[in-house]
């Protein structure tokens, strides 16, 4: 049954689809690339609010696994090219699927060592703890000079889809258009799950998710993981539609602009995280060719959903949020 929700959701679907579309079909190729940024931020804060909005672990620490991501895809890729292996005799590569899932690998396996620890703490420590955790990160990568340490690396060619002319500004949004559903989907499927249950559950009450015999913090650490495996393939796409990785993916500004979007458009929404996005790209170019200080402008904006819209952009077309 479509509620108004579902509604809602569906019609951010159309239009994400829609605009590169007509956009293609003016021979505007800049409107692609910006619906491509929309879908990319909305899958990274898609795996952020699989921590936050259900578990309720506000963590500044995703833009580890986001950047991570990043510099796999740009790592591989620039091995790939110069034919030298990366590590133990392998080699690099330019197929985008292999990325991925090496992505997911370490991503999930950093996320797991950050959790483990970050923990066993809750709310400022939690925050700061993982806050130091990226900027370990973030400091190991502009020391790194193989691979451009605060400069940078660059991604000469696009990686490649079989079958799939990524090079191709429409070829490649959907590319991540099918990526950012399936990354829904699986946070829908969590979310309607037992698991999504005493994930929100431990999020409300920990003692008595405790009382009838599930560990809060087994429950909490698979979230974090499988949220930071969904940033880490973000974050590898995220590159390859720059064709640069760079040092600012990995930095807690990172971190704090996926928690804006989540709040922008509705924390534990479905499709929030993309209207997030979505808002906050379109700002990014609306207001950033008047001023420089366009932040200020979303910062004001912020502050109103905060204060007058907790349930964000789909709350105010939605209203209230009709899961537990």
């Amino acid at each position: 049954m479509l509620n108004r929700e579902n509604l809602v959701n569906l019609a951010l679907a159309i239009l994400l689809i829609a605009v590169p579309l007509i956009a293609n079909g003016l021979g505007q190729p800049f409107y692609i690339t910006l619906a491509t940024r929309v879908a990319i931020l909305a899958l990274a804060a898609t795996g952020l609010n699989l921590a936050l909005g259900l578990g309720g672990l506000v963590s500044f620490g995703h833009a580890a696994f986001f950047g991570l991501g990043g510099y796999v895809a740009g790592i591989l890729a620039a091995h790939n090219f110069s034919g030298e292996p990366v590590i133990f005799g392998l080699g690099g590569t330019n197929q985008m699927w292999v990325i991925w899932v090496v992505s997911i690998l370490v991503s999930g396996i950093v996320g797991l060592a950050i959790g483990a620890i970050s923990l066993r703490t809750s709310g400022v420590y939690f925050i700061m703890i993982t806050l130091a955790f990226a900027q370990m990160v973030y400091y190991f990568a502009i020391s790194w000079p193989a691979y451009g340490g605060q400069d940078g690396l660059s991604i000469l060619v696009r990686n490649q889809f079989p079958g799939i002319s990524t090079m191709r500004p429409l070829s490649f949004f959907f590319v991540c258009y099918v990526i950012l559903i399936l990354g829904i989907g699986l946070f829908a499927l969590i979310r309607a799950s037992r698991f999504g249950a005493a994930l929100q559950a431990s999020r409300q009450n920990e003692v008595r998710v405790a009382t009838v015999g599930i560990r809060p913090f087994r429950i909490r650490l698979t979230a974090f993981v499988i949220s930071a495996m969904l940033t880490g393939i973000a974050g590898a796409l995220f590159a390859d539609l720059n064709r640069f990785v760079s040092p600012s993916m990995l930095s807690w500004q990172m971190s704090g602009e996926l928690i804006v979007l989540i709040i922008l458009g509705g924390t534990g929404r479905l499709f929030g995280p993309l209207a997030g996005a979505a808002l906050y790209v379109v700002f990014e170019y609306a207001l950033g060719g008047m001023t420089e200080r366009w932040q200020f402008f979303l910062g004001l904006i912020l502050l109103l959903v905060v204060l007058f819209a907790r349930g964000g952009l789909i709350g105010l077309l939605a209203g209230k949020a009709k899961h537990g």
